[in-house]
């Protein structure tokens, strides 16, 4: 029951922004303004926890290079760390946990909100009833919309529909649909999806201008970071068109927001920013110079090396082989005066049998 609440509210919420802007795109978008300013202090609350983090990378280097050989040490000061200055290091990470619930509940809900249902011949469902009484028969789909009240505006207009037209545009429908049934229709479609991936790639450069790289991820982590929401962009070619609209709202908003983040945090060279970049370049000399830079993989890959040092280092030596040589088979051994006790008998040549032999 809690679930289903989970997708009543927003729909709910959608048919209230529909009942008076008449139009699926607008509500949609609205949805999409609530979204962002229900999470927009999560966001400025984690965009002010790490800037203070990288303001203490510094201290923690340092750290991290007295405690080096006792990693529970280093947790308790790195700990002592955190408390003395008030700093939360998991508050960056509540508003990307955040954005999969998101994700399911709008699904859900567009999905609902298109949900289809076969209709024939006897049907008794009210969305395969037409204005007129009529039944459609055939097997022909039509919307059925779930999680609505039944008596909203949004409900009546969907139900018994084909098309959830808006501007032109079939929200009902996938893009990669359009374009393999109608390449002159579907190129609507595809510049959507095009127009959402250049407004993920404005929104990821605005973060990477005002963010200094951390001396903990390498640049090609950073690029990876920059072009990965533009990659979620192009599979979306696959999902609802409502969901394309969704997205590009929430864009659209949050370029806004990161333009705000950029002056109130990076405003001026005594900003929380500013500070936050200058710390990051003094943490990097320090890595460079005590041979500890470079990503979280090459950190990984030392931290292995010394590991491997340190067992290598514990193991007990390993046996010295023998260097003594046995003597072939089906050869004599030889012999000398200290192994027989007997000296060796000089001047004469000695037949094998080891008695003199006769002289010619």
């Amino acid at each position: 029951m809690i679930a289903l609440d989970l997708f009543e509210y927003p729909a709910k919420l959608m048919a209230w922004f529909y009942s008076f802007t008449h139009n699926y795109i607008i509500a949609i978008s609205m949805i999409a303004l609530v979204v962002m300013l229900v999470t927009a202090p999560l966001v400025l609350k984690s965009t002010k926890g790490m800037l203070e983090m990288q303001k203490l990378q510094p201290e923690m280097k340092r750290l991290q290079n007295q405690h080096r050989g006792d990693r529970q040490k280093l947790n308790e000061e790195m700990m002592k760390l955190y408390q003395e200055h008030k700093v939360n290091p998991l508050a960056s990470c509540l508003p990307l946990l955040l954005q999969m619930p998101v994700f399911i509940i709008m699904f859900r809900v567009l999905h609902g909100l298109t949900n289809k249902v076969t209709c024939v011949a006897g049907n008794t469902l009210e969305a395969c009833n037409g204005a007129s009484g009529i039944r459609l028969v055939g097997g022909e789909k039509v919307f059925n919309p779930k999680y609505l009240d039944h008596g909203s505006k949004l409900y009546t207009d969907v139900l018994g529909k084909k098309e959830m037209l808006s501007f032109g545009l079939d929200l009902a429908s996938r893009p990669y649909q359009v374009i393999s049934e109608s390449f002159g229709k579907g190129i609507i479609y595809a510049l959507l999806v095009v127009a959402l991936g250049v407004l993920y790639f404005v929104q990821q450069r605005m973060i990477a201008s005002r963010a200094a790289v951390s001396p903990s991820v390498s640049p090609a982590q950073q690029k990876l970071m920059q072009y990965l929401p533009v990659v979620f962009a192009v599979f979306l070619v696959f999902y609802l068109t409502a969901l394309v609209v969704y997205y590009m709202a929430q864009a659209v908003f949050r370029i806004g927001l990161n333009y705000y983040i950029t002056h109130r945090f990076y405003k001026g060279d005594e900003s929380l920013g500013r500070q936050a970049q200058r710390a990051g370049d003094s943490a990097r000399e320090m890595a460079k110079k005590d041979g500890s830079g470079g990503g979280m993989f090459a950190n990984a890959k030392r931290e292995l090396a010394n590991a491997k040092g340190e067992a290598k280092k514990g193991a007990p030596a390993a046996p010295v082989a023998s260097k003594r040589v046995t003597a072939p088979k089906n050869k004599p051994t030889p012999t000398t005066g200290k192994a027989s006790g007997r000296p060796a008998p000089t001047g004469k040549a000695s037949r094998i049998d080891g008695r003199p032999s006769k002289k010619k």
